[in-house]
This record gives structure tokens, C-alpha cells and sequence, in this order.
């Protein structure tokens, strides 16, 4: 039987101020979100030769974590300080890049998208002693063609996408398809695809056994004549399974540690794996397209980003954040560099409101991208009065 190579992928997001927040009015929540954080290093020490996760955090997350106050507030919860330092070990960890204010990316202007991207690296940089960064990870796996060169730009090697939203242009079978390696290309610049398993993700979300996850990829992958690559990604922070306190009832002492004894043995059949490494060895195969779309949510496949744009509140949003961007960058044109400082705080206010979780839930959020956008029309109206540069 060939062997499987299985990449895990785990994403975390909070908004700005949420954590701060939950601190006050939800404080267990806090606890629970920072124990599911900190948990990761701990169950993995000393696993350093099976063990492979790749970890995607968002700007506003990585923020909260390296706010000193913070760190002391949260002292003797998680040591925060500690488990940012745990989270550099290269031989356990891939920090894979992304947006820092975790907007759904086709959804937001492209004059804001490498900002995004510009800023969420400065400080993964400086927390994370590194410059490179191979992988990156969509917010909300939201993804279109038309991102490639930019993510090219900001020298990404891979992107991670959903398998519902791949489709072969080089002719290739079902396993093929979703258990490889790709190339997409758009205007004459290329990325390799990383296709993550929609339904093996869900098993990932909901709770599994590492004697049926061997048992179903064997399935999957019986007719590969490659080595397979399984990529299953979920939220590494939300529900019970990940945040559940209790040994041998979570995701890690559960699931992922009797994975790494069973990827131990000579006859193992799944073996944890980096993506940069498998494509290192194997590379990448076959050309594919991929289609405009998410991930699938608690209530939305993905497709047409509906769980973000279905209400006429949402879209409204989104189109004034449109539209003040817009006003903003025509606004920074004219002043130039004069009032830096003023377009400054104007403009990460911008990119604050485009965060994904205002829109996630229904319209309950939409309020916070609109205090966000009063706070940036008032300031543009003040910069409007100011003159322009000489």
C-alpha cells in the first residue's frame, strides 16, 4: 500500500479587540481560545520527527498575542510570550501567510489587497524571526484567479483552496485532482494550488479517530499512482473538539498524537508531512482553474460568497467600505505625503472594516464596519479641507 502524505493545516482569527473584550464580558471563552492556542506546543514537544502543522494567524490575532498589556492581563491564564516563542520551532510549525485584518479577499477593492498582505507580513516578521513565508492562506479560503500575481508579488510559492472550487484544465482523474499538486495561471504569472479535502476537513472539524482517518485516505488514495497529498484544514480555535479542556477528549491528545505514534511505525501508511517539503520532493502536476469561492461554513457551501453578501445590509456595507476606499486613495493622490500620519489613521480604519467576521453573521456585526466607516468619513472630510501637497 503507498504511503499517504497528509498536510494539516489550522487557522486562527479574532478580530481587533475581540479577545480584550470576551476578557470582560465572556471571560472562559478568552481562557478556552488561549488554552486551544497553547495546547499545540505542549501536546507536540518531543515530537519533532513526525509532527507537521502548518498554522495560519491572522494580523489582528498575532496583534492581540504581542500587545504587551495584554500578555500581562492574560498572565496567569497562557503565557503568551512563552507560546509565541514555542510557535517559531520550525520543526513543528509552517506559519503560512495572510491577510492581516482577514478580509474575503475578492470581496474588498484591489487597491486594498496588498495592504493586507504588506502588513500582515511586517509583523509575522518580527514575531516570527523569519522573511520568508512559502504558503499562503486565503482568509476564509476565499479565493479568485485574479489574486495570483499579487500573491506572487509578496512571494508566495502556494496557495491553499478548496477542492469544490478546482477544476482540471490539464485532463486528470478524481484523485488526481484532489490529492495533488497544481499550477494556476492568470495574466502571465503562476502559483501552485494546494487542494485542501472538503470532506475530510469536516471530519477534521467535528471529531475522528486516527484508525478511521487511515482507513478512509486509504480509500480515497487507493488508486493514486503518485504519492498522494491530503490536505485538511479547519479552524484550529472553535468548537468543542478543539477547545475541550479534558485529556484524551480534544483534537490533540484524541486524534492527532495516535496519528503520530501510527506514522511512526515502519508500515505506516499516512505520514504528516510540510507542504514546501512534499513539493520540494514530488512538485507539482497538471494545470487546473480555479473558481471564485470560500469554504464551506456552518451555513453556506462556499459558492458566491453568500454567507458574506446575502442580506441587502451586507452588501451595503461592503459597498460604502467600496466607496470610501475609493475617496481615500483619490484623497492620498492629491495630498501626497503631507499628512501621513492623518491618512494613516484614516486608512487602517478602512481595512479594519473589511474584516470578514462583520459580515460572517449575517448582519448582526454590520454595525461594527459602520462605526469603522463614520470614524473614516469624518476623517476624510477633515483631510478633504486640508490643502494639497505643493
Amino acid at each position: 500500500m503507498q504511503q499517504a502524505h497528509h498536510a494539516l493545516v489550522l487557522n486562527f482569527h479574532q478580530p481587533s479587540g475581540n479577545l480584550q473584550d470576551l476578557l470582560d464580558t465572556q471571560p472562559w471563552e478568552t481562557h478556552e481560545i488561549l488554552f486551544a492556542l497553547d495546547r499545540m506546543p505542549r501536546s507536540l514537544w518531543g515530537r519533532e520527527e513526525t509532527a507537521r502543522v502548518h498554522l495560519a494567524l491572522s494580523g489582528t490575532l498575532l496583534e492581540t498575542l504581542a500587545d504587551p498589556a495584554f500578555q500581562q492581563r492574560v498572565y496567569g491564564i497562557v503565557d503568551v510570550g512563552a507560546l509565541l516563542w514555542h510557535l517559531q520551532n520550525e520543526r513543528l510549525f509552517r506559519i503560512l501567510g495572510t491577510g492581516y485584518y482577514h478580509p474575503v479577499i475578492p470581496l474588498i477593492p484591489e487597491t486594498d489587497r496588498a495592504a493586507h498582505l504588506e502588513r500582515w507580513q511586517g509583523l509575522a516578521r518580527h514575531l516570527f524571526w523569519r522573511d520568508r513565508f512559502d504558503g499562503f492562506w486565503p482568509p476564509e479560503m476565499g479565493f479568485s484567479m485574479e489574486m495570483i500575481p499579487l500573491l506572487r508579488r509578496f512571494g508566495y510559492r502556494y496557495v491553499l483552496v478548496d477542492s469544490e472550487h478546482v477544476r482540471a484544465v490539464t485532463p486528470m482523474r478524481w484523485e488526481e485532482l484532489r490529492y495533488r499538486p497544481h499550477i494556476a495561471r492568470y495574466q502571465g504569472e503562476e502559483i501552485v494550488v494546494v487542494v485542501r479535502d472538503r470532506d475530510l476537513s469536516n471530519a477534521q472539524e467535528s471529531g475522528l479517530e486516527a484508525a478511521w482517518f487511515e482507513c478512509e485516505i486509504a480509500e480515497r488514495t487507493r488508486w493514486c499512482d503518485f504519492p498522494p497529498l491530503v490536505t485538511t484544514a479547519t479552524d484550529g480555535d472553535n468548537g468543542g473538539w478543539f477547545r475541550n479542556t479534558t485529556e484524551g477528549a480534544n483534537f490533540w491528545s484524541s486524534f492527532y498524537r495516535d496519528l503520530l505514534d501510527r506514522a511512526a511505525a515502519p508500515d505506516a501508511t499516512v505520514r504528516p508531512t510540510f507542504i514546501d517539503d512534499y513539493l520540494d520532493r514530488f512538485g507539482a502536476h497538471g494545470e487546473v482553474h480555479v473558481e471564485t469561492g470560500a469554504w464551506n461554513t456552518g451555513w453556506h457551501h462556499g459558492t458566491g460568497f453568500v454567507q458574506w453578501t446575502g442580506s441587502q445590509a451586507q452588501r451595503d456595507a461592503l459597498a460604502r467600505a467600496a466607496e470610501l476606499s475609493a475617496a481615500w486613495h483619490a484623497l492620498r493622490s492629491r495630498l501626497g505625503q503631507v499628512h501621513e500620519d492623518l491618512l494613516e489613521d484614516a486608512y487602517w480604519r478602512i481595512l479594519r472594516a473589511q474584516t470578514s467576521c462583520h459580515f460572517y453573521w449575517g448582519e448582526a456585526w454590520v454595525h461594527r464596519c459602520h462605526a469603522d466607516l463614520d470614524a473614516v468619513s469624518e476623517r476624510l472630510a477633515n483631510l478633504g479641507r486640508l490643502p494639497a501637497r505643493g
